[in-house]
């Protein structure tokens, strides 16, 4: 059995404010839309997302369906997410920084105490091994990025910049 990598990341660069992008990954329901592995997110309770908030995730990855379930662990918002999965262990997270053309996104997926035994065996026989599904991984947080800023880009267009007026003196 091969060991995972502790570190998983993509970056990109948004052409938009941390804010706008914020909006985007601020709520796990609207976040999990963009991956390419997460089918549904739920959120427990009815209370605003931040630290402490808990949530199911759908996964699939061709006929293998899966559920996780994860919390918050870092929302500093227009700056930071994070959420650790309960079943192993992994801290999925994004940080926005401001960056010359828009905000540099930066999605990673860190293992700080490993992955348990299980989640190496089930990657192993049943996700087709730990180092292709590391790679899908790989794929999916860079299709992640994608998606999201496509998704920034349209609601950008949607919403045009406000146009604040001022009084002038009058010419009399």
């Amino acid at each position: 059995m091969s060991t995972p990598n502790p570190k998983l990341e993509a970056t990109t660069t948004i052409d938009a404010p941390a804010e706008a992008v914020w909006a985007h990954l601020s709520d796990p329901r609207v976040l999990g839309g963009l991956s390419p592995q997460v089918v549904r997110s739920t959120v427990q309770g009815s209370a605003p997302v931040g630290v402490g908030t808990r949530f199911l995730n759908v996964n699939r990855d061709g006929w293998k369906v899966w559920p996780t379930r994860a919390v918050v662990t870092r929302y500093e918002p227009n700056r930071a997410l994070a959420f650790k999965v309960k079943e192993n262990g992994a801290v999925w997270s994004f940080d926005l920084e401001p960056a010359e053309g828009g905000t540099r996104v930066v999605h990673r997926r860190e293992l700080p105490a490993g992955v348990t035994k299980m989640s190496v065996l089930l990657q192993d026989k049943v996700l087709g091994g730990v180092a292709p599904f590391e790679a899908s991984l790989e794929r999916g947080m860079a299709l992640t990025l994608q998606r999201l800023a496509a998704a920034v880009a349209a609601l950008r267009r949607r919403r045009p910049a406000t146009i604040r007026w001022r009084r002038c003196a009058s010419a009399a």
